[in-house]
């Protein structure tokens, strides 16, 4: 073979493996991008760890039981996707919360964003706002999600949506369970320093407002700062003033502190209702025998009338099954985290096209279902973006299958969720 034949064969070889290596390439690129184009991904935020673990104790539960649900994918107008789940934990941090959305948004490009959390909600629902992602968030008052971000309950917000109940609704809940029982009608009021402690004690929408209605006399009490280790003052007022009634917003530890100091001091008031630290079978398991009696709203429970639109299994169903898996005694954000993924996924089943952002959020913004915490509508709400969910009042018992049983003891606010026990005074059950 002359070597200008062998030269031009090599280079005709070289040529051909060159188009077929940029072929491959090229189909490389499009099949991956058809993947990616066909898998969802959904990010969730929740304090899996902090000072607000006990809100997130059902998640990993719940997570799973969504992961099995999706794992052969989700079928939207005929067409099947994969679901990634990014899950987060915000550590129960303001600022970890926002840099874990914009991770979530600006480098994983989700679809979705769900967030389950007091703290994360505002600073994860601006990322949201500010990118253009649509996001659904729950578990704190709505006036505590909007007005912290200079929202106006008529206009709303483009992205973001909430569903949970209002300040006016746990106050009517209180103050309902309060005058059904005998007291000197005197209410001490304790506030955690923080945005949801800040809503409870104000003084124009939250509880020394409520109590000023129903012309009750209030002894303010104040905000204190999370993690305070003598509560000496705030107990010293309440028994200067006589209170017969306390209540305000705490968590487990700050609440276990005060309450054992207020033992120690001869504290002994008739009725108590707190919320946050009291929503909790763990939150009364640390008090030992201190609990019986303590009271707190009630946002979920197995005796609520409702059912899931993504397994149909009702409340008591869903609390017995968390039960036999785990061998923990169910817990009230438990109801609220399997909602939270019944509304995304609908989202976006209604959307059609899931990658398309707009057309999830408008699906969002028209949305009427029912799930297992009731009904949810941000179609036509009053306030814009928030869809409310109903309460009662309940009091945690000694005795039952566990330490600890919390009975439905008011309805008045939701009479189809049938009530339990009637209230008895702290005092009572001594």
């Amino acid at each position: 073979m002359k070597k200008s034949e062998s030269t031009h064969g090599t280079a005709a070889f070289l040529s051909g493996l060159a188009w077929a290596l940029l072929i491959t390439l090229i189909c490389s690129i499009s099949m991956g991008n058809a993947f990616a184009a066909d898998t969802i991904k959904i990010g969730y935020i929740s304090p899996i760890t902090g000072s607000h673990a006990e809100f997130s104790e059902s998640d990993p539960y719940m997570i799973s039981k969504v992961k099995a649900l999706l794992k052969d994918g989700l079928v939207i107008k005929g067409k099947k996707y994969t679901v990634e789940i990014l899950q987060k934990d915000s550590q129960s941090s303001l600022d970890r919360a926002a840099n874990l959305t914009a991770q979530l948004i600006l480098k994983d490009e989700v679809d979705l964003l769900l967030v389950q959390d007091s703290l994360s909600s505002i600073t994860a629902a601006d990322q949201a706002e500010i990118n253009e992602v649509p996001l659904v968030s729950t578990m704190m008052p709505w006036q505590a999600w909007m007005f912290p971000r200079k929202g106006d309950p008529a206009v709303g917000f483009d992205w973001t949506f909430h569903f949970f109940w209002g300040l006016e609704d746990v106050m009517k809940c209180y103050t309902d369970m309060w005058t059904s029982v005998e007291t000197n009608k005197i209410v001490g009021g304790l506030y955690a320093n923080n945005p949801s402690g800040q809503a409870f004690a104000n003084r124009e929408f939250g509880l020394p407002a409520a109590i000023a209605s129903i012309k009750y006399k209030e002894v303010d009490g104040g905000l204190f700062i999370e993690g305070a280790q003598d509560y000496s003052p705030f107990i010293a007022k309440f028994k200067t003033g006589d209170t017969d009634i306390i209540t305000g917003l705490s968590y487990v530890q700050d609440w276990a502190t005060f309450w054992s100091q207020a033992a120690q001091q001869g504290l002994k008031p008739k009725v108590v209702t707190m919320a946050a630290c009291l929503l909790f079978p763990s939150g009364l398991e640390v008090l030992g025998n201190r609990g019986d009696g303590l009271t707190t709203e009630i946002w979920w429970h197995p005796n609520v009338p409702y059912k899931s639109s993504l397994t149909g299994e009702s409340a008591a169903q869903l609390a017995a099954a968390y039960e036999k898996e785990t061998g923990r005694q169910w817990t009230q954000p438990l109801g609220y985290a399997h909602a939270i993924w019944e509304i995304g996924i609908e989202a976006l089943k209604r959307a059609g096209d899931p990658h398309d952002r707009d057309a999830v959020r408008e699906a969002l913004a028209k949305m009427k279902m029912d799930t297992i915490v009731g009904g949810i509508n941000w179609a036509d709400t009053p306030i814009k973006n928030v869809s409310k969910t109903t309460l009662v009042g309940g009091q945690w018992r000694l005795g039952g299958k566990y330490k600890y049983e919390l009975l439905i003891v008011n309805n008045n606010a939701a009479p189809q969720v049938p009530v339990q026990a009637e209230l008895k005074l702290m005092t009572d059950l001594k």
